[in-house]
């Protein structure tokens, strides 16, 4: 019936599964390249609303979903919006970080392998990456780099993009990738490219994901019925992190992030886990497709509870100076 899917989105099978059975009205948050929508669709859901903020990902969309009709329905927006598109929903998948579709597009400047204008954006509206990267105080950017991207050489790096950019701007992807490795040891084998945790804070800074991811968490709260499933997918351990807090802030389970945290008063439970670990790719998925490696899937069942706040702090959202 519908077209052949443009990817294999990562652990689509044990989202699945842990999801079964699929039925209803869902909605896939990061509809990207559509293999998470298709796989929802096929798998017996009635309708699907596909969401993203990448208008490219719309145009694709209306290529392929046109096979699927009115069970798919696509809208442009940010997640964090999503429950203004979608309530009563019997499931929210969010697949989080960039997607193949624009890594490999090297006008959109998000990879540290090929060259192309230091962009970056999602959305391809606001702010790039280049304005960051130039534009940012030294202090402020050598705490983006080590908040958002886990990078322990942020100061040096910092000071470096800085130097640099006194001499002339910092605008390709090249560049700055070129002056990172100047930075860090060269890479022993098996180890990530040495900008890779550069690349990945300035993207999180860029398109605001740390707090699309927190506003979209509880969106996705506010949009599911109970009995619904909350699935998400991530590629790094401070978005799991958030994921894991939240979802056990939500089920009644875990105390505070850190001692400076304020306490929380016990609520009724909101969500009930369902994977009580983060689920990974089998070898089978790796060998297929490396960038499945980082993956971590995790779920949860909405319960009848009233959809409530949660403040940044309870989750361990991370902080920068001056951001």
């Amino acid at each position: 019936m519908a077209a052949a899917a443009p990817h294999t989105p990562v652990l689509l099978a044990p989202l699945l599964r842990a999801v079964a059975p699929v039925s209803g009205r869902w909605l896939d948050g990061t509809l990207g390249a559509g293999g998470y929508a298709r796989g929802l669709l096929e798998a017996g859901a009635d309708e699907v609303i596909g969401l993203d903020r990448d208008p490219l990902a719309l145009e694709l969309a209306a290529e392929w979903g046109a096979a699927w009709g009115e069970r798919l329905t696509l809208v442009q927006d940010v997640f964090s919006e999503l429950d203004r598109h979608g309530t009563d929903l019997q499931g929210v998948v969010l697949d989080l970080g960039v997607s193949s579709m624009q890594l490999d597009r090297p006008e959109r400047g998000f990879s540290f392998q090929v060259d192309g204008p230091l962009d970056m954006r999602m959305g391809q509206a606001g702010p790039t990456a280049a304005d960051i990267v130039n534009e940012t105080p030294e202090a402020t950017l050598a705490d983006i780099l080590y908040a958002y991207g886990d990078e322990r050489a942020s100061r040096r790096i910092a000071r470096a993009i800085v130097r640099a950019r006194a001499t002339a701007p910092i605008e390709r992807t090249l560049q700055l990738a070129g002056i990172v490795e100047r930075c860090l040891p060269r890479p022993k084998p098996g180890q990530v490219h040495p900008a890779t945790r550069s690349f990945q804070a300035l993207r999180i800074a860029v398109n605001d994901e740390l707090g699309e991811l927190h506003e979209g968490l509880m969106a996705a709260e506010r949009a599911l019925a109970p009995g619904g499933a909350l699935a998400v997918v991530t590629f790094h351990s401070i978005e799991d992190r958030i994921v894991k807090r939240f979802m056990q802030r939500r089920a009644g389970q875990g105390g505070r992030p850190n001692r400076f945290a304020p306490e929380v008063e016990a609520e009724a439970p909101r969500f009930e886990i369902v994977t009580k670990k983060a689920v990974g790719p089998d070898a089978g998925e790796v060998a297929a497709n490396p960038r499945a490696r980082s993956a971590r899937l995790r779920v949860a069942w909405r319960t009848d509870a009233p959809a409530g706040p949660v403040a940044a702090e309870e989750i361990g959202l991370p902080r920068v100076s001056g951001g």
